[in-house]
């Protein structure tokens, strides 16, 4: 016996008025003491992601979202033959764009000459929604694409013979699926996709990628990621962690929770060669394999000239004149060092190495008083550019080589004399110059 009609009303309307599953007779449990979800499906391929662009009145051509069909463009349709003659057709296109979207987004439907899809649009052509008044009414389904003449009779008057069922509307050409289209913006939470662009919809907010218990984030491939940078001014307030690049500095520098710290290579000394000269013997054998700009040299505590005071092939050390009888030589191979053009800095401070000279921008001091030479007997300054010299040996306990006292004295410069001052006792002095030709 074939299911009542009764039946598959109370089935229709307990699945999409309540959402729930038909388990019993409208007699026996009403819908509204159903318990079993039945949510209807919405499958995420078919969702139209680009809906919200679709205009409340229907274009008059085509464009990325909408195909519309009218004129030369409209649907000629192919009848069902497994229903009863000529009472279905389709056109074998899906996703036609419903009413709900704006009313001219209704179909027309026109009965018209096979092959003729050009002249179809006509109103002598047209049937209508309603019929005739002959129960000859139709049905559009446009998620499927087919017409149906759902009265009880076909359209009133019309021979079919010959001829086939054309429609005229518009339907969704666009992106399927969950999420924006390419090249479409769309919002997820407080974040903002445009493009291949992530920002946050407020303010100063931040973005966070935060992976569940012990997982990383990983950014892979083969190129580079590129970090924010500006000048030591544009500095933010900083967290623990925070990155950057310093283009007053030229530097890559970290906040530690405190203050930015410049990152810089690590010069690692990690194996020292000592030997001791015998005023003979120049050659010596290293215990690596380096070059002259991997190592320092020191005979005695002094760092040696490379190229001038020695030489360096593979494991062999050569000094241009032979060590001294009992001087300490110590070579250290540093495992990495800074290149030319590289900066020292802690984001004020700096010391900048190029292949002329090192520039600094702050005071040079050795780590104790009057301990340390610059320069030496043999490996002298060429020439001593300076303002004022300050001269001292208040902090030796051997004065002079004079009469052994110690003094405190400054020499400045005039526009026609030379000037000392004593700064214990006050006393002003000027140099005697006698002008040579």
């Amino acid at each position: 016996m074939a299911i009542s009609d009764t039946q598959k009303v109370d089935y229709l309307f307990k699945k999409i008025g309540f959402g729930t599953t038909k388990t019993d007779t409208n007699a026996n449990k009403l819908a509204a003491n159903e318990s079993i979800a039945s949510p209807l499906l919405l499958r995420g391929d078919k969702v139209w992601q680009q809906a919200g662009d679709i205009p409340a009145v229907k274009p008059s051509a085509s464009n990325s979202i909408i195909g519309v069909y009218t004129g030369a463009t409209t649907v000629e349709c192919t009848e069902d033959i497994t229903a009863t003659g000529n009472r279905t057709w389709k056109t074998n296109s899906t996703d036609w764009i419903p009413p709900e979207f704006g009313s001219t987004y209704l179909v027309n439907v026109y009965i018209h000459t096979s092959g003729d899809a050009a002249n179809a649009e006509d109103i002598s052509n047209k049937v209508f929604v309603t019929g005739s008044g002959n129960n000859d009414e139709w049905f559009f389904d446009y998620q499927s694409g087919v017409l149906n003449f759902i009265g009880d009779n076909l359209p009133n008057g019309v021979n079919f013979s010959g001829k086939s069922v054309y429609i005229a509307g518009a339907r969704y050409i666009g992106t399927f699926g969950v999420g924006a289209a390419a090249g479409e913006d769309a919002s997820l939470g407080n974040l903002q996709v445009s493009n291949n662009i992530l920002s946050s919809v407020n303010t100063d907010a931040d973005i966070r990628l935060d992976p569940n218990g012990t997982g990383q984030v990983e950014i892979v491939g083969t190129n580079a990621v590129t970090i924010p940078s500006g000048t030591t001014a544009q500095r933010p307030s900083g967290n623990a962690g925070d990155l950057r690049i310093n283009t007053t500095t030229g530097n890559l520098e970290f906040y530690n929770g405190t203050e930015w710290v410049i990152l810089t290579e690590q010069v690692d000394i990690t194996t020292v060669d000592t030997f001791s000269g015998d005023d003979t013997t120049k050659v010596f054998t290293l215990s690596e394999s380096t070059t002259s700009t991997s190592i320092i040299v020191t005979a005695n505590g002094v760092v040696q000239s490379p190229g001038n005071a020695y030489s360096v092939s593979g494991t062999t050390l050569t000094f241009t004149e032979a060590p001294a009888t009992n001087d300490a030589i110590e070579v250290r191979y540093v495992s990495s060092a800074f290149t030319l053009d590289s900066t020292i800095s802690n984001g004020s401070l700096y010391a900048t190495v190029s292949s002329t000279n090192v520039e600094i921008n702050t005071d040079v001091l050795p780590d104790v008083d009057a301990t340390h030479d610059l320069g030496s007997t043999t490996f002298r300054w060429n020439n001593v550019y300076t303002t004022d010299l300050h001269l001292s040996n208040m902090n030796k306990e051997q004065g002079n080589d004079v009469d052994g006292t110690n003094g405190d004295w400054t020499i400045q410069e005039g526009d026609e004399n030379l000037y000392l001052i004593n700064n214990t006792t006050g006393k002003r002095y000027s140099f005697v110059l006698k002008e040579i030709d």
